[in-house]
């Protein structure tokens, strides 16, 4: 095999390998709700998100040379055995999960104050920018990460031992802390507008579950992990990429300008995919910005069209296929429903809500749906700067609103006929719209 074939046939697979890699990571910037509804709906893809992610954090250069010294310190080498090497390795993983757990609760316990921050501009910007210097960071513009004499000082804590393994697992975050922001800010999103405490912290244990694949690895099965080297630049690039896209996901409330790179029709999907294509072909991810000018000039070109790519494909997955004229006044809109005779629809929503997007893709713009809404007077009440209007308590107290989405389908006379209070399937949907209606016959 020539060397030219060969550089080729390598640049392909890394192409190849860094597309499946972002397909993983991206996602989980467009998709949210209640643990329970979703998990019909594919919240495995959360689940499988979240493992990928701690995997891939347990490849960067903040984790990947720590593990054979912590696995030596806590007893998984040395004279013990198998079952218990990969004992200790659990218990360690397992103080990992704790303390990642515990975070991923805390952020589903504070849902409603994280959504109200995503509508601040001073709250947006500054968090878009700390994005935008982390994403620098990966991409190699500055070294981000914990000196190691500290990490070998943090890997350390605990000794040796079950207790030792799992107090070492609860500081293990700390040092794969530079290297966790991009993905553990998107999980920690979607956490919050789930508002879900067990769906948080079971993400979020499953994050470190990816986190102490190779600890398992290397600890009850004797592997031995490939050397560090430039493989971990592509992992950080796929990371950096990550953060740009959820960093300008995040300013989208802000800068409704954002929101303009989006379309509905498979003809915008194909040229989003095609861009995020030729953006990893260009070297998006496989070349470093070491390399000289001209490969740094391919990858900036390179990551630019991936990241619009994506950018795009996130933007599309939030917009509806099928468009629905809601009314925003609800004195207007209780009005007609009177005259009219029909029942009132009232959407409650905010542009963080992730869930409340989804319902208004997946079920509001169904297509078996969308003729029954004909049925309803629809109002919109937008909370997404809640804080700032005062009539929006009154009305949410009206409805008996406490959490987002949530939806009211309400007969003319005022009395709630069925309430809706996290994301459902369309089919859920219709029947529950249905028996509102036959009980306002009645």
């Amino acid at each position: 095999m020539s060397a030219g074939f060969s550089a080729v046939f390598a640049t392909f697979v890394a192409t190849f390998v860094a597309t499946l890699l972002v397909a993983l990571l991206i996602p989980a910037t467009a998709r949210a709700g209640d643990f329970a509804a979703a998990a019909s709906r594919g919240t495995l893809h959360a689940f499988a998100f979240a493992i990928t992610a701690g995997l891939l954090t347990s490849l960067t250069p903040c984790v990947y040379p720590m593990i054979p010294i912590t696995i030596s310190i806590f007893g998984g080498r040395g004279g013990t055995s198998r079952g218990r090497a990969f004992l200790l390795a659990t218990v360690y993983v397992a103080g990992i999960a704790v303390m990642f757990g515990t975070l991923g609760t805390t952020f589903a316990l504070l849902g409603k104050a994280f959504g109200t921050f995503l509508a601040n501009p001073w709250i947006v910007v500054p968090l878009a920018l700390f994005f935008f210097a982390m994403a620098a960071s990966m991409f190699g513009a500055f070294d981000l990460a914990l000196p190691a004499s500290l990490q070998e000082r943090l890997s350390r804590v605990g000794g040796r031992g079950f207790l030792g393994a799992f107090l070492m697992g609860l500081v293990g975050g700390l040092i794969s802390a530079p290297c966790t922001g991009p993905p553990l800010a998107g999980i920690l999103a979607y956490v919050a507008t789930t508002r879900d405490a067990g769906l948080g912290f079971l993400l979020l244990a499953s994050y470190a579950a990816g986190i102490g694949v190779p600890f398992w690895a290397i600890a009850g099965f004797s592997m031995q992990l490939p050397r560090s080297g430039p493989w971990m630049n592509a992992v950080k690039s796929v990371f950096g990429v990550a953060l740009v896209v959820a960093g300008l996901y995040y300013l989208k409330p802000v800068a409704p300008t954002l929101g303009h790179l989006s379309g509905n029709t498979s003809v915008f999907l194909i040229t989003a995919l095609l861009a995020v294509a030729a953006g990893l072909a260009l070297g998006a991810i496989h070349l470093p910005f070491s390399a000289g000018a001209p490969k740094a000039t391919r990858k900036t070109i390179g990551i630019a069209l991936t990241v619009a790519g994506l950018f795009a494909i996130v933007n599309f997955t939030l917009t509806p296929k099928i468009h629905i004229t809601w009314l925003d006044s609800e004195p207007a809109a209780v009005a007609a429903a009177r005259a009219s005779g029909k029942p009132l629809l009232v959407d409650f929503m905010a542009n963080w809500c992730l869930p409340c997007q989804e319902m208004d893709v997946k079920v509001f713009g169904h297509p078996d749906v969308a003729p029954t809404l004909g049925d309803f007077v629809l109002l919109r009440i937008d909370l997404t700067r809640e804080s700032e209007d005062d009539s929006l308590a009154t009305i949410k107290a009206k409805y008996q609103v406490e959490t987002l989405p949530a939806i009211r389908i309400v007969s003319p006379q005022g009395p709630i006929l069925a309430q809706i209070n996290h994301l459902i399937a369309w089919q859920e949907f219709l029947r529950t719209a249905t028996s509102a209606r036959t009980a306002l016959a009645r």
